[in-house]
């Protein structure tokens, strides 16, 4: 799945901020220019721009415009995930730095928290998701693929920006229909809190998921591990009519 087009412009204009091609105090381009600047839509303009406002990289007044107030993203920053395009443009904003790739059988205990048989292989891919405007850690990564598609693991080597779920579509044409998720309070481990650049014994967010395809078969599982203070799950929720 590509990335939405008012992503690839927040993407593009945080990399400018974080560049100083628009240095903390000075105002972006206006929405007008912004539009004819990269032949998007001013609904797709004003997206991408509230996308660095909730990154708090940026601020805007009425009659004053988008004023630069930081070259990164605050530590606090809040992403709302509503719909699996949410979720996969979410991981889409990291670049994946890969540690490790081997075959994986599936004990007992990983079975029962992801929920499939004992004894299945896997491929997995270990590593560390960074922000990609500033290359700081934002979590450990565990992605495991269906052995089926095994040869994928030279192209998750070669393009550390694309999900492996894009990489699986591309190449298989299995996409994603449906994720499901838990997630769980621990505290890092030493080991951990060395690859995230952190204090061992803070806490953390545990998530793991499971990736469904349009026949509702699981293809890709993964488990996440984000330092608390760099990450924060928010949802709505509705009543139904009754």
């Amino acid at each position: 799945m590509t990335q939405t087009l008012y992503a690839q412009l927040a993407n593009k204009l945080a990399e400018d901020i974080a560049m100083e091609r628009y240095p903390v105090g000075s105002l972006l381009p206006t929405e007008q220019e912004l539009c004819e600047q990269f032949g998007a839509s001013r609904c797709t303009v004003r997206a991408a721009i509230k996308q660095l406002k909730d990154m708090g990289m940026v601020s805007s007044r009425k009659k004053v415009g988008t004023r630069v107030e930081s070259t990164t993203a605050s530590a606090g920053y809040r992403q709302k995930i509503a719909t699996v395009e949410d979720l996969l443009q979410f991981d889409a904003a990291h670049l994946r730095l890969v540690k490790d790739v081997q075959d994986f059988v599936a004990d007992i205990a990983f079975s029962s928290e992801m929920d499939c048989q004992p004894g299945t292989h896997w491929l997995r891919i270990s590593g560390i998701r960074v922000n990609s405007h500033d290359k700081h850690p934002a979590a450990w990564t565990e992605v495991y693929i269906d052995p089926e598609h095994s040869e994928i693991r030279d192209a998750v080597m070669d393009a550390p920006e694309a999900l492996v779920s894009q990489l699986i579509e591309a190449r298989y044409g299995r996409s994603v229909a449906e994720i499901r998720q838990s997630i769980q309070a621990i505290q890092l481990s030493p080991e951990l809190a060395r690859e995230l650049k952190t204090v061992a014994g803070l806490p953390a967010f545990r998530i793991l998921r499971r990736y469904f395809d349009q026949n509702g078969k699981v293809f890709e599982m993964s488990l996440n591990i984000h330092p608390a203070d760099r990450f924060t799950f928010s949802m709505k929720l509705t009543r139904e009519n009754s």
